[in-house]
């Protein structure tokens, strides 16, 4: 028994138990997001349940749970039809239902605002039924709906022509407030012509507006009628309307392309209804870019720190006391790093390059408050010492014989470390930098104080001169979890989108992750000693 405990063996099936463990826990909660995410944007089925007091209730089965002990089951139901009933789901005891229905003419209405519309549809304006030929109101119905969308593509370049101008007329106030401040007095010829062009603009911007309702008004002509379970009518105008379909009817191969259709909306759209509904690309581009750029920073700082510790600086009191506070550093609540980021890169920095560069500007800000720039500092600051360490770790592990017959042969101690050590040690760098990127990619509160935001209103890079706008804020997926999850006025909705953008994220983390260990492996294959 003494032997046995020796040899080691117990722990040897302790640790091999511990890591199943935690294997099988990250297994279930991958699996339990992939359950709840991926069947999101599967169009279900509608069901009507007919009560025995006379009612009707129409909607998703969501699931089923008992009630009290001897007293049967609950459907909970997806109702929709948030402008009327003011609620999203409902409960209904089984006991109270007499029968359950699947109307083949049931239609689902994912719309602009207050969620879907489940019911019947009635008919259509005259003006809506005068853009088709078709004699099938279900037809009718998808071409005029067509017809709108094509219209409205006049109204989305008006809103182009919107943004455009008042860009140029923000350019031109910049260059105002520049002169104004060097001392240029209003009759100076310059800003006699800058003011000219603001009014030009100001016209330019009232006339596009104007066109911009007039062109919305003319859109909400053409309407349809649709009626609820309960025979309220409700008449919607079909620029409203994103989508609607049948789903009681729908074969296989349409549910297929209609789950084809959400997933590229997901992907390429933009958020509606408080983030809700919609897709995700601004958020997506937001959390790459962000880890991006944190990378560009924390990757260079944290590899030259650890070459300079393990092969330059001399061991002794303060090199110990460096290691000990780069270790402490790993361990620091990330918010703590949000807040010091908030006081020395958005106050300190960007306020300095305020009062330096844009002078002309303050009070209002430029790069002196939150912007993607200042959250990826703060990133690189949260995650440096995971790349110090790993770096470190990485060049300790190379025996002390490879760097003395490296020197024995005339190489430099620089040529040494860019040709010998750097090179048998970028696969443990590589690993600091995949477990740099994915606490970079979860986590939440430094970046709600250092840039993210709900909503942004343009990406960080775009076609408007410089292109690169770091000073801007941003869309993130992990803040977006927190928002729709904790912060929606409908939590009970807002559950799918949490479980599909968790999963994104969690793809996304896979996804770069994966790219990493595949450059490592290369690197070790062909940097691994004993290859030499």
């Amino acid at each position: 028994m003494k032997s046995f405990w020796k040899k080691g063996e117990p722990f040897i099936w302790l640790t091999g138990g511990a890591l199943s463990l935690t294997l099988l826990m990250a297994a279930a909660l991958i699996i339990v997001v992939l359950v709840n995410g991926l069947g999101v944007f599967w169009p279900s089925r509608v069901a009507t349940a007919t009560l025995h007091d006379g009612g009707a209730v129409m909607g998703e089965v969501v699931r089923s749970e008992p009630v009290y002990e001897g007293e049967g089951d609950r459907l909970q139901l997806k109702v929709g039809n948030r402008d009327l009933y003011g609620l999203d789901f409902r409960w209904v005891n089984k006991t109270d239902i007499a029968a359950i229905a699947y109307a083949d003419d049931t239609v689902v209405l994912e719309r602009m605002e207050y969620g879907n519309f489940y019911g019947r549809l009635v008919g259509l304006s005259p003006e809506a039924l005068a853009t088709t030929k078709a004699k099938d109101p279900w037809q009718q119905l998808r071409q005029a709906h067509e017809h709108v969308m094509q219209q409205k593509k006049k109204l989305d370049a008006i809103d182009d022509k919107l943004m455009a101008a008042s860009n140029r007329m923000e350019s031109s106030q910049r260059k105002e407030k520049l002169l104004l401040y060097k001392g240029r007095s209003l009759s100076d010829p310059e800003i006699v012509l800058l003011k000219q062009q603001q009014a030009a603009l100001q016209e330019d911007f009232h006339t596009l507006l104007q066109q911009q309702s007039e062109q919305s008004a003319r859109l909400r002509v053409y309407t349809a009628s649709f009626t609820d379970v309960a025979g309220t009518e409700r008449v919607m105008p079909l620029v409203d309307l994103v989508r609607f379909y049948k789903p009681n009817s729908m074969s296989a191969f349409s549910k297929v392309r209609y789950y084809m259709v959400r997933l590229a909306e997901l992907l390429c759209g933009s958020p509606r209804e408080s983030n809700t509904e919609g897709g995700l690309f601004p958020a997506i581009f937001g959390t790459v870019m962000l880890i991006f750029v944190m990378s560009l920073f924390s990757f260079p700082l944290g590899v030259l720190a650890a070459i300079y510790l393990r092969e330059y600086a001399r061991e002794g009191l303060v090199v110990r006391l460096v290691r000990i506070a780069v270790n402490n550093l790993a361990g620091i609540p990330s918010i703590v790093y949000g807040i010091f980021g908030l006081a020395f890169f958005v106050y300190g920095i960007g306020g300095s390059i305020d009062r330096m560069f844009f002078p002309e500007q303050l009070p209002t800000p430029t790069f002196g408050t939150g912007g993607i720039l200042w959250a990826s500092l703060t990133l690189s600051l949260l995650t440096v010492p995971v790349v110090i360490v790993a770096t470190e770790e990485a060049l300790g592990a190379i025996p002390n014989g490879v760097r003395e017959g490296s020197l024995a042969l005339g190489a430099t101690k620089f040529q040494t470390l860019t040709r010998i050590l750097l090179p048998m040690a970028s696969p443990g760098i590589m690993t600091g930098l995949i477990l740099a990127m994915a606490r970079a990619a979860g986590e939440v509160a430094p970046l709600m104080i250092t840039g993210v935001v709900k909503i942004a209103p343009a990406l960080p890079v775009d076609g408007t001169f410089p292109f690169l706008h770091l000073d801007r804020k941003f869309m993130h997926l992990g803040f977006h979890i927190y928002d729709i999850g904790f912060q929606s006025p409908n939590v009970e909705a807002a559950k799918p989108m949490v479980f599909v953008t968790t999963l994104l994220l969690v793809l996304i983390v896979l996804v770069m992750s994966s790219v990493a260990i595949y450059l490592r492996n290369k690197m070790k294959k062909r940097y691994t000693y004993g290859t030499f």
